[in-house]
C-alpha cells in the first residue's frame, strides 16, 4: 500500500562568522537508523496488515475501528517531534527527532466521541503492553499523531509498524506505544501504563534540557577558535536562550538556530576561543517563560533526570 509521504523543508543551523565548520553536531532529524530503540518486546512484532485493525474503545460516544487502508484515506498530517526516553540521563542519546507522519490524534478521538469527564488516553500494543497519558496533553494544542511514517519512509518494524502513538511533551513510556492496536479514553484511576506499577511516575511530563554535543567530553582539540554546539529542548513551550560557560567563569549566551516547532529540540552553537590546559563546558537554557534548567542532578527514575550538562576538555 502506498504512503504518501510529503517533505517540509529542513531548518539548518546557521552560521556564525568566524565559527569552525561543526563536525559530528547532532541533525534535526535522527535518521531512522540511528533512532534509539527501547521497548520490552524480545521479539519485534511482525503485524499482519490485511487482518490488523485500531480501535478507538472505553469513554466514547461511538466506538471506532479502522483498517490500515482506512487510516491511509485520511487527512495526514507531518509534525517534528522530538521523542525522549525517561531513562535518559544528563546530556544522554536515548532521544531523537523525527518527521512523523499520520493522522491527528484529536481527530480520532473526536471522530469517536470522547466523554469530557474521561482524563487518560491510554495506547495499547498488539503484544499487550500498555502506556497512558493524561487528556489535558492535548489540551495545549498538542499535535499528537497517531503514526503510519517516519522521515520520509513507512514506520520501520522496529519503531512500530504500522502504527504508533506520538505525544508531544510526554516521556516514551508514558505515550509512545508501538505496534498499535487500541487506543482507550478512560480516567487516570481506573488503569495503569505497563511501568508504572514498576516503580515510575503516572504522569510524565518531558523536564527542560540542554547537551553538548561537541567537543566531546575527554577530547582533545587545538588551542585556537573551537565550535561547542548541542541541542536544547523545553517540548510545549519552547526554548528562549541557551548559555554556556567555560570553566568558573561568565554565563555567555550561545547562538540558536532557527525555531522549527516547540516540540522539537533546538540546536546551538558557541565560538570559544580555547586556550592550552584542561577545561570544563557548562551548558543550561531557558523556556520562553523564562524558566531556568534545573541545576541540581537527578536520577532517572522516577520521572526524568535533571541537571545541568557539563564535558572536560583537554587543548593542546
Amino acid at each position: 500500500r502506498a504512503l504518501p509521504l510529503p517533505k517540509k523543508q529542513l531548518a539548518p543551523i546557521p552560521e556564525s562568522a568566524g565559527v569552525v565548520e561543526l563536525v559530528d553536531v547532532t541533525p534535526f532529524i535522527t535518521p531512522n537508523k540511528s533512532f534509539y530503540r527501547i521497548d520490552t518486546a524480545l521479539v519485534v512484532p511482525k503485524v499482519d496488515i490485511n487482518k490488523w485493525t485500531l480501535k478507538i474503545t472505553g469513554m466514547v460516544g461511538q466506538e471506532r475501528s479502522y483498517t490500515y487502508d482506512d487510516l491511509l484515506a485520511m487527512n495526514l498530517v507531518e509534525q517534528d517531534i522530538t521523542l525522549t526516553c525517561v531513562s535518559n540521563e544528563v546530556g544522554g542519546i536515548l532521544m531523537g527527532n523525527a518527521r512523523w507522519l499520520g493522522i491527528p490524534l484529536m481527530d480520532l478521538l473526536e471522530d469517536a466521541g470522547i466523554d469530557p469527564k474521561a482524563t487518560q488516553i491510554v495506547g495499547r500494543s498488539v503484544d499487550d503492553w500498555s502506556a497512558g497519558f493524561p487528556v489535558a496533553a492535548l489540551k495545549r494544542g498538542s499535535k499528537a499523531i497517531v503514526a503510519l511514517g517516519m522521515n520520509g519512509e513507512p514506520l520501520p518494524f522496529d519503531h512500530g509498524y504500522p502504527a504508533r502513538l506520538v505525544v508531544p511533551g510526554i516521556y516514551g513510556y508514558a505515550s509512545a506505544t508501538k505496534w498499535l492496536d487500541t487506543i482507550e479514553v478512560t480516567t487516570l484511576e481506573a488503569a495503569e501504563g505497563y511501568w508504572v506499577p514498576r516503580g515510575y511516575a503516572k504522569e510524565a511530563p518531558i523536564k527542560m534540557g540542554s547537551r553538548i554535543d561537541v567537543p566531546r567530553g575527554l577530547t582533545t582539540v587545538a588551542p585556537g577558535l573551537v565550535a561547542v554546539a548541542g541541542i536544547a529542548w523545553s517540548q510545549t513551550v519552547g526554548i528562549s536562550r541557551v548559555e554556556v560557560k567555560i570553566d568558573n567563569g561568565e554565563w555567555q549566551e550561545a547562538q540558536l538556530a532557527d525555531e522549527v516547532d516547540v516540540d522539537t529540540w533546538r540546536q546551538w552553537k558557541f565560538a570559544w576561543q580555547a586556550t592550552t590546559g584542561q577545561h570544563e563546558i557548562t551548558v543550561r537554557t531557558f523556556d520562553k517563560n523564562s524558566k531556568l534548567q534545573i541545576e541540581d542532578r537527578v536520577a532517572p527514575l522516577p520521572n526524568g533526570a535533571t541537571g545541568w550538562h557539563q564535558v572536560l576538555v583537554f587543548v593542546s
